[in-house]
């Protein structure tokens, strides 16, 4: 996708597989809601090739329309429906709707059904935007930062809607920039830096985490130790026993692998973001 003499999007090539929860992620500015509105058929691209769900979206139809469902980053719903007027009204839009009450019990609102939308909590109406993306019983959904600006309590219950559409059997899309949230998520997982992808696979693999060096850290009667090593149960164990003999403690003990935040970050802050795409060999 290019602007005049800007390219926002630099060819990217990627497959998702259908039944996964797909995580795209990246910085603001880096291409991620551009990337979803082309593949939702919202936004014309300037070249390359797509296929969602076996149609180009950009000239798909009412028909592969009933078959995608999108949670924005902001819904606006209107605050004087309840959550199932809610919901049969956007059921109205589709051909094949799921039941309502059926959708309300997926997504945890039996309780709330019949609250006004303007009187739900935070997580309570993201779990709406959600059940109104899933009443038209879509196999594909794209949730684009579904949990932007939530509490940590807020997050969780989203979190717990987005974990049970897998057992539905749907395929999804997720843009987010929380670490966390694609690590607990995703079935995989790309990192877009300055409109390219700069690495792929699953989360526990990008950036070759399990051949990285543990640190371990730990008070000792010293002060602040930090140790970094390849061979972390020998360290560990060789370190117990030393303490034990010696009759020193280990306040503080921790020990930390790479994450995929620090993943994130070493390829999404290179300078110019030109950095080789990383790719995980799937089995």
């Amino acid at each position: 996708m290019s602007y005049g003499d800007t390219e926002a999007v630099r060819g990217i090539d990627l497959e998702v597989n259908r039944g996964e929860v797909f995580a795209f992620l990246g910085p603001n500015g880096a291409g991620k809601t551009t990337t979803v509105e082309i593949l939702e058929g919202y936004r014309k691209r300037s070249g390359g090739e797509v296929a969602v769900l076996g149609e180009d979206p950009e000239r798909a139809g009412r028909d592969w329309r009933d078959r995608i469902g999108i949670v924005l980053q902001t819904c606006r719903l209107d605050p004087y429906l309840t959550a199932r007027e809610s919901l049969e009204l956007y059921a109205g839009y589709y051909s094949n709707p799921r039941p309502v009450d059926e959708v309300i019990e997926l997504v945890g609102l039996a309780g709330k059904a019949d609250e006004r939308t303007g009187k739900l909590s935070g997580g309570q109406q993201r779990r709406l935007d959600v059940g109104m993306a899933l009443v038209g019983d879509p196999e594909l959904l794209f949730l684009d930062e579904p949990t932007t600006g939530f509490d940590p309590a807020a997050r969780r219950q989203a979190w717990e809607a987005i974990s049970g559409l897998r057992a539905l059997g749907k395929t999804v899309f997720l843009t987010t920039h929380y670490m966390d949230e694609a690590q607990r998520l995703a079935d995989r997982v790309a990192i877009l830096a300055a409109g390219q992808v700069v690495a792929r696979g699953a989360p526990e693999d990008l950036g070759d985490r399990d051949s990285q060096p543990t640190v371990i850290t730990y008070r000792g009667p010293d002060g602040e130790v930090t140790l970094t090593t390849t061979t972390p149960v020998q360290t560990l164990n060789e370190l117990t026993g030393r303490a034990l003999a010696e009759g020193f403690g280990l306040d503080g003990l921790e020990v930390r692998r790479p994450s995929l935040e620090d993943v994130y970050l070493e390829l999404t802050e290179q300078p110019g973001n030109g950095a080789v795409e990383q790719e995980v060999p799937q089995p």
